[in-house]
Order: structure tokens, then C-alpha cells, then sequence
């Protein structure tokens, strides 16, 4: 029950009685509260009257300070993980960077940031940007990036965030503004997120904000609403542009080793030409030098015999002679393809104009053209 019911004997919360409507005795509370203290741990001094005196002896004050020391020291025990790293600023001057463990450093003396240096982290920037040919487009890019330094994070630079973002903006449209538009379009976007990482980790780095950018992707590039039907065009007639160099590529790729083939063997065939005649000529040579050795043995049968074979060489390729007999003005005409055509042989053309049968014809009509000539000589009487 309270102590101010009914019932409660108007006893009030620091152990004296209530007699009036007046506030409690706050020094009777007090010295109630330290002679239970005392009592506690023995120190009581009895007096001249008997009753327990409160002291403020020196165990109290010491067993006060002794708890305010350790709730201080307490209060610096702390725990850094496996991913954090902790900056210690002491006196508002760094003083080291500690890892991951139960750590202490002295209250109000130290200042502890702890910074998660493995976790992943993403900034998204877009906007409407200039590109080198005068062009407008609209760009999305993400940055991916870690903490690598947690000093450089935490000192260096008041907002390192905000830093990064603006840092990101400035690298992008320094790419772009070097770039055309299709490029920043179409198959040039790859080029341009190593671009724009290269000179972003530039830009963090000379700001010292301890940041690592770990991957740039460009997620979207398009040109404005307003031009994009004109836009789609241009990239129609582009992939017909590809589809037509496609055709042609295949057609080369078909015509080319044909052509190359055939100019092979016109090489090969012009080689073993040249290599015929040459070695046609040098056979010739030989012949001729053994043709002259044997001409300086024998002139009279050499020539006869070079004079027969060139007969036989010009006779083997006319179908029609003319025989002119000495002594006789009559010239007699021997049609040899006809002659030929009318004869009733199995033997082949090459087999007729063999010698043989060459030399025999050729005696078979001087023979005729003789007596022909005899027969129709005047003689000297009928004139």
C-alpha cells in the first residue's frame, strides 16, 4: 500500500512520519541513507548518547571513486569486426587505426570510428550530356566501390560520398564530351566504363578520400524522346549497312579461294610450260651438237639424211603434193587426203605416213610422172 493511504501509519518513503501537511526532513533522509551505508561496511562510531553517527570516513569515498573507475574503463571496452576497421582520434588528433579484436581506448580522451572496409557499395548517376560531334544523349551509370583506406574515409574529406558522386558526374562527361554519339550508343559503352573508372579512381585519389572504385557500368545510354524515331532509323540503316558487308564478306570468302586457285594453276601450268621448252630447247641443243659431230664424219650422209627427215617432217603434215619431175614441164598433182579416204586398210593415218610408206608413194609417182613425160615428148623427126 502507499505510504500516504489510509492505513499506512502517514509513514512517508524516507522512513520518518508524516505529523503535518510540511515537506520531508531531507537532512534526516540523508543522514538515514548514509548510516545505512556505514553500517554496511562497518563503520559506526557510537556516541556519548548512545546513538549511531554517520561518517564520511575514507572507505566510501574510495569505494565511490573505485566504481567511478571502473564504469570509465568499462565504457572504452568495444569490439571491431572482421570487415570494420577502427579510427582513433585521440584529443581530436589521429593516433592509429586499430583492427578487428576487443579493443579499449580511453573515454572522452579518444574518439573511436569504426568503417566497414570489405562491405560493397554502389552510386547511380545519370544525366543529359554533350557528346564530341554536338550531340545529345541520356546516360545511366553505377559505380561499384570499397573502402581502402578508413583514415583517408574518415579525415581527409568532410563528405567523401558526396565527393564520389560529384567526382563520378565530372569523369562521365569528360568521356562522353570526348566521345561520338554512336560510340556512347552502340558498341563504344564497354570503352567508355573503363574510361570513366580510370579517371574517377584519378579524381578520388588526388582527393585522398580513401576510396577504391572496384566496377563502372554504363546500364543505359539512349538519345532523347524527341529525336528518337529519327534515332531508330539510323540504326535500321546501319544494320543494313552490317547485313550487306555481312553478304559481301561471305561472297569473298567464297569467290576469293576460287580465284586464288585458279591463279595457282596457271602458275603451275606456266612453270611446267617453262620448264618443257626449256628443256625442249636443251634436248634441241644436245641433238644438234651430236648432229654436228656426226656432220663432221660424214657430210654427204648427214645431209642427205637431215634432208630426208625434214621431207618426211613437212609431208607428215599436208594432205595434198605437188611433184615437179626434172627434165619435164608437166607437174603432176597428188591429192594424198583423198588418196587416203580411198583406201580400204585398218591402219591408221600415223601408220601411213610412216616412212616406208612415204618413200614409196613418192617413188610410185616420180615413177609415173617419168613415163608420162617420156610419152609425150616430141621427137625430132615430126617437127
Amino acid at each position: 500500500m502507499a505510504w500516504n493511504e489510509p492505513g499506512g501509519n502517514n509513514q512517508d518513503p524516507w522512513g520518518g512520519k508524516r505529523g503535518g501537511d510540511g515537506p520531508p526532513d531531507l537532512d534526516e533522509a540523508l543522514k538515514k541513507f548514509q548510516e545505512k551505508l556505514n553500517g554496511v561496511f562497518g563503520n559506526k562510531k557510537p556516541n556519548g548518547t548512545g546513538n549511531n553517527v554517520p561518517s564520511l570516513g575514507k572507505l566510501p569515498i574510495g569505494l565511490i571513486i573505485l566504481i567511478a573507475v571502473v564504469v570509465y574503463f568499462a565504457s572504452g571496452i568495444y569490439q571491431v569486426n572482421e570487415q570494420e576497421k577502427a579510427v582513433i582520434l585521440r584529443l581530436g588528433v589521429f593516433n592509429q587505426t586499430k583492427g578487428a579484436g576487443l579493443q579499449w581506448n580511453p573515454p572522452l580522451i579518444d574518439q573511436v570510428t569504426k568503417v566497414n572496409v570489405t562491405r560493397k557499395r554502389f552510386h547511380s548517376s545519370k544525366g543529359t550530356m554533350l557528346t564530341e560531334d554536338l550531340n545529345i544523349v541520356d546516360i545511366q551509370l553505377s559505380a561499384q566501390y570499397v573502402i581502402n583506406d578508413a583514415r583517408d574515409f574518415v579525415l581527409n574529406v568532410r563528405e567523401p560520398e558526396l565527393s564520389l558522386q560529384q567526382a563520378t558526374e565530372s569523369a562521365l562527361r569528360h568521356v562522353v564530351g570526348s566521345s561520338v554519339m554512336h560510340e556512347v550508343l552502340t558498341e563504344g559503352r564497354e570503352a567508355i566504363a573503363v574510361d570513366v573508372q580510370a579517371r574517377l579512381q584519378q579524381y578520388l585519389d588526388s582527393y585522398t578520400t580513401g576510396i577504391l572504385v572496384d566496377k563502372v557500368n554504363v546500364e543505359e545510354s539512349s538519345p532523347p524522346q524527341e529525336v528518337q524515331a529519327a534515332f531508330d532509323d539510323v540504326n535500321r540503316a546501319r544494320e543494313d549497312e552490317e547485313r550487306l558487308k555481312n553478304e559481301a564478306q561471305t561472297y569473298a570468302n567464297g569467290i576469293i579461294p576460287e580465284a586464288r586457285g585458279a591463279a595457282q594453276r596457271t602458275i603451275e601450268e606456266a612453270n611446267a610450260y617453262r620448264d618443257r621448252i626449256v628443256a625442249q630447247a636443251e634436248g634441241e641443243a644436245t641433238r644438234f651438237k651430236n648432229l654436228l659431230t656426226e656432220y663432221a664424219k660424214a657430210p654427204e650422209v648427214t645431209r642427205e639424211r637431215l634432208y630426208i627427215e625434214t621431207v618426211q617432217q613437212v609431208m607428215a603434215s599436208s594432205s595434198k603434193i605437188l611433184v615437179d619431175v626434172e627434165g619435164g614441164n608437166n607437174m603432176m598433182y597428188l591429192p594424198l587426203d583423198k588418196i587416203f579416204d580411198q583406201s580400204n586398210t585398218s591402219i591408221t593415218r600415223s601408220q601411213q605416213l610412216s616412212p616406208d610408206v612415204l618413200r614409196q608413194i613418192t617413188d610410185q609417182a616420180i615413177e609415173r610422172i617419168r613415163r608420162e613425160n617420156i610419152n609425150t615428148r616430141p621427137t625430132r623427126g615430126s617437127r
